[in-house]
């Protein structure tokens, strides 16, 4: 059986020619995000001969249908997007989505409308949305590296930033030479760090405040102990003081 696959990803308004291949194809490690990804322009039927005229039976038929249908949803999708009309878009990427059967052999076009959606949940600023799109994108696709910048780009907005460096790792094991993705990496690490000083301020100021509320009914606080640590076996001793 034979897929379709997209000699590279172009613009929604210049779909790619297409190609057959006997293996699945990868995703483009293109970073350009100012367009939804391209995808199929035409589905070659993949079925088995039915007698000697070999005709299509029912079943193939009804899945070459839900295919056409799935790829023009999609097309008028990326179309949609390209006039920056992202809400209407994402209607015709569920839409593909609903009708394209799944099957091993659509993981990518469906992997690309999730990635789809994805960017236009991005231009809307709905960054769990987008997070959530690109995680089916890639359960489907692992190695799709527009969803993991995408899903990387949406975890910064929400100062997620151990989950932006991870995907932007990903990227980098992906495509080593990737300049963007070191570039992201150095600038993501140190509000990494800011983030986690601040999220262990708060919570020792948190647990201060409740140590002084239950130590409050013996007329103690916390200021009344003192820990020191033992230079010889790193341990800590508390003692109390008035």
């Amino acid at each position: 059986m034979v897929v379709i696959e997209p000699d590279q990803e172009t613009s929604p308004e210049n779909p790619p020619k297409l190609k057959t291949t006997t293996a699945s194809s990868s995703s483009s490690s293109s970073l350009s995000e100012t367009t939804a990804d391209g995808g199929d322009k035409e589905i070659i039927k993949t079925c088995e001969e039915e007698g000697k005229d070999g005709a299509l039976n029912d079943d193939e038929l009804q899945k070459q249908r839900a295919l056409t249908l799935a790829n023009e949803a999609k097309l008028e999708g990326n179309k949609l997007f390209g006039d920056g009309r992202y809400e209407e878009a994402l209607f015709r990427y569920q839409v593909a989505l609903e009708v394209t059967p799944e099957t091993s052999l659509t993981e990518e076009l469906r992997s690309i409308c999730y990635a789809n959606r994805a960017i236009c949940f991005l231009r809307l600023g709905k960054y769990e949305d987008t997070i959530k799109e690109c995680t089916k994108a890639l359960e489907l696709n692992p190695s799709y590296v527009k969803a993991l910048v995408r899903r990387g780009e949406a975890h910064e907005k929400l100062e997620h930033f151990e989950e932006a460096i991870a995907d932007k790792k990903k990227i980098l094991e992906l495509d080593p030479l990737n300049d963007q993705a070191k570039k992201s990496i150095c600038h993501l690490e140190p509000l990494a760090a800011e983030k986690r000083e601040k999220m262990k301020e708060e919570m020792i100021g948190k647990l201060k405040e409740m140590g002084n509320s239950l130590l409050g009914r013996f007329g103690m606080s916390i200021d009344n102990f003192k820990a020191v640590k033992d230079p010889n076996t790193g341990s800590y001793s508390v003692s109390y003081q008035r």
